[in-house]
């Protein structure tokens, strides 16, 4: 069996929803600051500011890192548990359905 490279291979359905991410970051993320902003009603803004800043990369060599707010939503769905990974994952994917946009094209079209 392949050893998992990154947090989230161990799933289809994260690979999916950050492969989309990855190839139409400037697409979603919209997407990706109304998670942030659900997040901060129920976290409150300074804890997820004090999060961040916990996790932020020092070297910032991922594609994700040049984004504060995809940075931010990538280590956010690292960090929580993988029951809530899935159900944010699929809020993702029926809020881009809910837009008239299919994720399976946009798959398809970044591949």
């Amino acid at each position: 069996m392949t050893q998992s490279k990154r947090w989230y291979d161990h799933d289809p359905l994260m690979s999916e929803v950050i492969d989309l991410m990855k190839n139409y970051k400037d697409d979603l993320k919209a997407q990706a600051e109304i998670f942030l902003q659900k997040v901060e009603i129920q976290v409150g803004k300074e804890a997820l500011d004090s999060f961040y800043s916990m996790v932020k990369p020092f070297s910032g060599n991922r594609w994700y890192d040049q984004d504060p707010v995809l940075s931010m939503t990538i280590e956010l769905l690292r960090i929580i548990p993988p029951e809530t990974q899935i159900e944010a994952a699929n809020n993702f994917l029926n809020s881009l359905k809910n837009q008239g946009i299919n994720p399976e094209i946009m798959k398809q079209a970044g591949q």
